[in-house]
């Protein structure tokens, strides 16, 4: 089914809905994690897991994938490991047949070149070839996660492109959307204000670019 918000949230760059969360004072902004890509884009519902490690009752990495929807987007935390990772090759070849949005990981992806061979967006914090078998199990899917210092819950969006992650509250999308476009308009205005001849300080000055992302009661 059509998804509004989604499609909406598409439409925007991380930097404007960065901003628009700045000007709400919202988290969601994620540093650091990062495509293998800079021509990688994602927008769609969070899917989420959660990696813990092994102990002596064992457990495995878990087959999850037949579980997400396409369209949506796979956030994994291995709570930032360097040392082992979550996903690899196979679960990018199942993941882009099933059209499955793409992959975020607080913590490191191998198989990189079958990601960049298929054009199927993964996010992480690095890479590496040292498997998380026998190292991690999932210890669960559908709950929440975080990437970084931000809560990510089933059904949040997750916007992705060249800059890097942030996370849309399903109940708060709406109105980061709202204050999003109206940056958007703004920023779009000096930009045909200076083709047309008038000095940058000026256009900024009418359209109040330099409170744009100002926190609302801020100074």
């Amino acid at each position: 089914m059509p998804d509004q918000t989604v499609d909406r949230a598409r439409a925007i760059g991380t930097a404007g809905l960065s901003d628009a969360l700045d000007k709400l004072g919202l988290p969601g902004a994620v540093p650091g994690i990062v495509p293998f890509d800079p021509r990688f884009a994602i927008c769609g519902r969070a899917f989420t897991g959660q990696y813990e490690p092994v102990d002596a009752l064992g457990g495995t990495v878990g087959d999850y994938i037949d579980d997400v929807e396409p369209g949506q987007v796979v956030v994994l935390s291995n709570d930032g490991r360097q040392d082992c990772t979550v996903w690899g090759d196979i679960l990018t070849a199942v993941a882009s047949a099933r059209g499955i949005g793409g992959t975020v990981i607080e913590g490191v992806c191998r198989d990189v070149a079958d990601s960049l061979s298929i054009g199927y967006p993964v996010f992480a914090r690095g890479r590496s070839m040292q498997t998380g078998k026998d190292r991690v199990r999932l210890a669960h899917t559908g709950r929440p996660v975080r990437l970084g210092s931000v809560l990510v819950h089933p059904g949040d969006v997750v916007r992705g492109d060249a800059d890097g992650v942030v996370v849309l509250a399903a109940d708060r999308a709406g109105e980061v959307l709202d204050v999003a476009e109206a940056i958007e308009r703004a920023e779009d205005g000096i930009r045909m204000a200076v083709a047309a001849g008038q000095r940058l300080d000026e256009a900024r000055a009418a359209m109040g670019y330099h409170s744009l992302q100002t926190k609302a009661g801020a100074r």
